[in-house]
């Protein structure tokens, strides 16, 4: 059975969520039919929590579509999107285009109102992004959202948020035995706010897996923008040695429980008490047993013992949640898509 999060109002959320990202077409063809199928499958699993983003190419309207042809499978799920204005935007985006990109979300999900939020800004130099969290909560009271989050703040820029009197309750970041960043003042704060933590990356993209144990580190191209993301991760955690060291651990502790190194790699974060789920990136149902053995999994002592073994060896990565993507000329920076909703209708006045 899959466990579930309840949030201090009454709201629940499956502790494992599945992701929408790799449904947008950067990890290879989408076959639609395909994909609400396996929605099916994974809400009948108890997998009951979507997340998606305004900027996920096409996330949120299979979703919908989904909602559409499965009402009762529907009346069981919760959605959770982004709001992610573009970069160049910030300056300019107002609440008549705040309410916009809601309003496109609703239509876009086939929902009256939106079951979470959360919240992105690109460029804190940029000193808006109260303002605009304030124009969100605008529309909760107005009844468009029923909570609002946050994703990839740093400690400090999320506490001006919640200090304006923004209701954050959750709190999407990069999580894992590789990336330990939320350590670094954010936990601390979200346990003193009561904010959970919504983790992705616990994979690592499918590095920490069977896949890469015992294997030179990738010479070339790699097939997706997640595993660039997170083979950059691995040289700030200490380079490739490490990692394997870290897999080999993995891999002792997953044969102990027979199970796969994922599992291990996701129980383990899902066991920190601030984490109030995890999100698997999936593009099919054929992860699902191996989901289901995330909720399953009891990790001891001694495999806690033997993962912290190699991970306090780390080097990094160093600094505040989201810093390092924070630097546009930098390596982490340099990959990431800055003005994903450009070309949709107007969200500035």
């Amino acid at each position: 059975m899959i466990p579930r999060h309840r949030f201090a109002d009454g709201y629940s959320i499956s502790r494992i969520i599945k992701g929408g990202w790799h449904l947008a077409g950067g990890h290879g063809p989408v076959d639609p039919d395909r994909a609400i199928a396996d929605m099916a499958d994974f809400v009948e699993a108890g997998i009951t929590t979507f997340d998606c983003a305004d900027i996920y190419t096409g996330v949120e309207t299979l979703i919908g579509d989904f909602r559409a042809r499965h009402p009762a499978l529907a009346a069981s799920l919760q959605v959770h999107t982004k709001f992610v204005p573009d970069l160049p935007e910030l300056a300019v985006l107002g609440a008549r285009g705040v309410e916009t990109v809601i309003d496109r979300s609703l239509s876009r999900l086939r929902m009256e109102r939106l079951d979470l939020v959360q919240f992105h800004w690109w460029d804190f130099s940029v000193p808006r992004y109260v303002e605009v969290a304030l124009e969100l909560d605008r529309l909760r009271r107005a009844g468009k959202i029923a909570h609002i989050g946050a994703t990839n703040f740093d400690t400090a820029h999320l506490g001006e948020i919640v200090d304006a009197g923004v209701p954050v309750m959750a709190h999407q970041v990069q999580f894992s035995l590789l990336d330990d960043r939320p350590a670094n003042g954010m936990i601390e704060f979200c346990r003193a706010r009561g904010i959970a933590l919504l983790c992705y990356g616990t994979v690592a993209g499918g590095f920490l897996s069977e896949a890469w144990l015992n294997r030179e580190p990738p010479d070339g191209p790699v097939a997706n923008r997640s595993l660039v993301k997170y083979r950059l991760i691995i040289e700030e955690f200490g380079g490739w040695a490490l990692f394997q060291e870290l897999l080999a651990a993995l891999k002792r502790i997953a044969d102990r429980h027979g199970c796969d190194m994922a599992t291990v790699a996701s129980r383990a974060m899902l066991d920190h008490p601030q984490v109030g789920a995890v999100i698997v990136g999936a593009t099919s149902a054929a992860h699902l047993p191996a989901h289901r053995r995330v909720a399953a999994l009891r990790l001891d002592a001694a495999d806690r013992a033997a993962i912290d073994a190699v991970t306090r060896r780390r080097h990094g990565p160093g600094g505040d949640v989201y810093e390092l993507e924070r630097d546009r000329d930098g390596p982490h920076g340099r990959i990431m898509k800055y003005a994903l909703n450009a070309g949709e209708p107007g969200k500035r006045g």
